[in-house]
């Protein structure tokens, strides 16, 4: 039987640019060190102010991502 298991870890990333920006640089930055990633949850969205104006874009993700077989 062919079975597969998933694992789930939690990251964060910044922007200086938008959420969406946070969200890929993470995503592409934790593939560079985790095979199989099949989806990301956004957990939370925050902003960085000074000065009155928005500066940054932080975002918390859970990245989900299905762990090789044993033989592989």
């Amino acid at each position: 039987m062919n079975m597969s298991v998933a694992k789930n870890i939690e990251i964060t990333s910044t922007s200086e640019v938008s959420f969406e920006d946070a969200i890929k640089r993470g995503v592409e930055r934790a593939a560079q060190t985790i095979d199989n990633i099949q989806g990301a949850w956004i957990k939370e969205q925050k902003v960085t102010v000074e000065g009155g104006q928005v500066k940054g874009y932080r975002v918390m993700m859970i990245i989900t991502f299905v762990l090789a077989d044993a033989g592989e």
